[in-house]
């Protein structure tokens, strides 16, 4: 599917999609190697996404994880290492642990990436289709949306197109192009990247999807694997005599940039070794 996705030659249209040169072919099976542990070296970012950390010049501290999660990686630890990975033991994600706020991932402070992005990407898109488009803005569509609520057009309301839509494209785009050169530095150059340089890495290893955010912003890759089901923690608590049940959890290859075949080969060493997916109940 990721080759078929991925296309047999670059969009024109898109110049990341020149970022990267495909497998052979766009295959990516060859790379689904049961063997791919043997000598990898797998870093460990505990700060944050394992341990708590302290937010620099405050009191307050941010991330950790509870005990059912902790044994949950320390089991996939054991199992990587079993494989033939060496850990890389703290791995800390150098933006993390930085004591300068200005140099800090976990400073406070909002980012007019996405919403910013939206407004500009999609009038872009529409303006592709010509007379085609059923609407040619952002502004037409949620205008749509609310003409069209009585028919269930907004059943989770429209919220983020709201924000993206206040944006104005030509007097915020310094304050955009400010939000993206610091997404870029502390969650790519001072971040994932000096992070695996550095300690000569092949992949970081996040707990569930906390990864997530860290590798989408610079744009690189991550495969999640299911592994267990831990206790539920629902936020806010869900209403009295409602039992949550047991939730997924998976755990996260993330890597640098066009790093996605050796991910890919790491991840499926590990679920073939660990063959921790529990598939779901038939249903009724």
């Amino acid at each position: 599917m990721l080759g078929a996705l991925e296309g047999a030659a670059p969009d024109v249209n898109d110049s990341a999609t020149s970022r990267c040169e495909a497998p052979p072919n766009c295959d990516y099976t060859v790379y689904l190697n049961p063997e791919g542990l043997q000598g990898a070296r797998i870093g460990i970012p505990r700060a944050m996404y394992y341990d708590s950390v302290r937010v620099p010049d405050s009191e307050d501290f941010r991330g950790g994880l509870s005990a059912a999660r902790r044994a949950a990686m320390d089991e996939v630890i054991e199992i990587l290492e079993g494989e033939g990975a060496t850990i890389v033991d703290p791995a800390n994600i150098p933006s993390v642990v930085d004591p300068d706020p200005a140099n800090s991932l976990l400073t406070p402070g909002g980012s007019s990436v996405l919403t910013y992005g939206m407004k500009r990407d999609f009038n872009a898109w529409l303006a592709t289709l010509g007379e085609t488009a059923p609407v040619k803005t952002l502004t037409e569509l949620r205008e749509w949306n609310l003409a069209h609520e009585h028919a269930g057009a907004l059943k989770y309301q429209q919220a983020n197109l709201d924000r993206s839509d206040a944006i104005d494209l030509e007097t915020d785009r310094e304050e955009y192009e400010t939000d993206r050169a610091r997404d870029l530095r502390l969650n790519g150059d001072h971040g994932i990247d000096e992070a695996m340089t550095d300690l000569e890495l092949d992949a970081l290893l996040f707990p569930g999807s906390g990864g997530a955010g860290i590798a989408a912003r610079p744009g690189y890759p991550t495969v999640i694997v299911p592994f267990a089901l831990v206790e539920a923690e629902p936020d806010p608590q869900m209403p009295e005599g409602f039992e949550p049940q047991p939730a997924p959890f998976g755990v996260s290859f993330t890597g640098m940039a066009c790093s996605e075949p050796r991910l890919i080969e790491l991840a499926f060493a590990f679920e073939q070794a660990s063959l921790g997916r529990v598939p779901p109940p038939d249903l009724p």
